[in-house]
């Protein structure tokens, strides 16, 4: 295992968390780390080298699965008995209030855990009258409050007076609706699914979006893999390597020209040009199982010869969602970033960028 890097910086403070091994190493952390972020709305991935999508990731990518918007559905109903049972003790089951301000709104998300996070206001935590605790970054006098409830523990049963209580507080005192995200990934026959449990409410499936572009003479960073601080004249470091790829999936021209009033950013040294990239970007409501999915077939890429040294592959955190990695709450300030990134390289060494900004725990 590579020693892990932290970088810390004030105005505003935001934190980059690296770590090194290799993707077949007994304690690599890779996939829990994926499991760990649950509410993922971006995808990319990037190839140097590349100008065609390999049939193995575009099958993959085809397959990235559909995830459904429930309209006006009422918080008690993801804490009723039968729910549970239908899909949270059967599986994986993710939803995420859909168009909420977490700095200004009611929120809510229904973690894989089977634990359900409710982020509310000072009025709404009054009136509900459930135990929570204050937020992390609401100052001295609180003005929201987090709520946990676990609908896995074994006390959460229907003779039990934390069950009724709950239920009577979301649907009798202080009746919460939202739209919703939802999401639910099982390993068994589907015998239940989320477009028929809600068939009585609105609810829509959606696909993700998918796009697919080939980059033209494209300088890149040039990286080694045992060098995660980077190397003068030899190698450039993940957090170059990090702002150079911000740059690249924002589409910014690297020139450097002394036209550009836009950006005068380019790409770190010491870098290669490279013909063609291929960049592909996925956005939806994305689920960790189908990210570690991608992982894997893009450590099979590198099975065959190929010309690219490395993969980058990068995962957006929705900006509103209540948490971020595990349990950890979130919020917003002035973007909400929660985000990681792998760059896999054709040894299968691999480095993990992990990115929040001031209002989140560090990963």
């Amino acid at each position: 295992m590579f020693a892990p890097l932290r970088w810390l910086r004030e105005g505003p403070r935001h934190v980059l968390v690296c770590e090194g091994s290799h993707v077949r190493h007994e304690r690599s952390r890779h996939a829990t780390r994926v499991r760990d972020h649950a509410f993922n709305c971006q995808v990319s991935f990037f190839i140097p080298d590349c100008g065609v999508v390999p049939e193995a990731l575009k099958n993959t990518v085809a397959d990235i699965g559909q995830y459904y918007l429930v309209k006006n559905l009422s918080l008690y109903e993801l804490v009723t008995q039968e729910f549970i049972n239908t899909f949270v003790k059967k599986g994986s089951c993710y939803a995420l209030t859909y168009k909420t301000r977490i700095d200004q709104d009611n929120t809510a998300a229904l973690l894989p855990t089977g634990k359900l996070i409710i982020s509310v206001d000072k009025d709404t935590y009054e009136e509900l009258g459930l135990q929570g605790r204050p937020s992390l970054y609401s100052g001295k006098k609180p003005m929201r409050y987090i709520i946990t409830v676990d609908l896995t523990d074994s006390t959460f049963s229907p003779d039990s007076k934390k069950y009724n209580r709950v239920i009577w507080a979301l649907k009798e005192k202080m009746p919460l609706e939202f739209d919703f995200l939802m999401a639910w990934h099982q390993t068994g026959s589907e015998e239940s699914s989320l477009m028929s449990y809600f068939s009585k409410n609105q609810i829509q499936a959606l696909q993700p979006k998918i796009t697919f572009s080939t980059l033209r003479n494209v300088q890149c960073p040039v990286l080694e893999s045992n060098k995660l601080e980077g190397e003068p004249e030899t190698a450039c470091s993940a957090q170059e390597l990090f702002e150079w790829l911000g740059a690249i999936f924002t589409h910014t021209d690297l020139e450097n020209t002394s036209s550009s009033f836009l950006s005068t950013y380019s790409c770190p040294q010491p870098s290669t040009t490279v013909e063609q990239a291929l960049l592909c970007t996925i956005t939806g409501f994305i689920l960790p199982e189908k990210i570690i999915h991608l992982f894997e077939q893009i450590c099979s890429y590198f099975e065959e010869p190929k010309l690219a040294h490395w993969i980058s592959l990068i995962v957006h955190g929705f900006a509103d969602s209540p948490v971020s990695w595990k349990e950890s709450e979130h919020g917003f300030l002035k973007g909400g970033e929660n985000l990681y990134n792998f760059v896999i390289f054709r040894s299968l060494d691999y480095w993990l960028q992990m990115a929040v900004g001031a209002y989140d725990d560090c990963p």
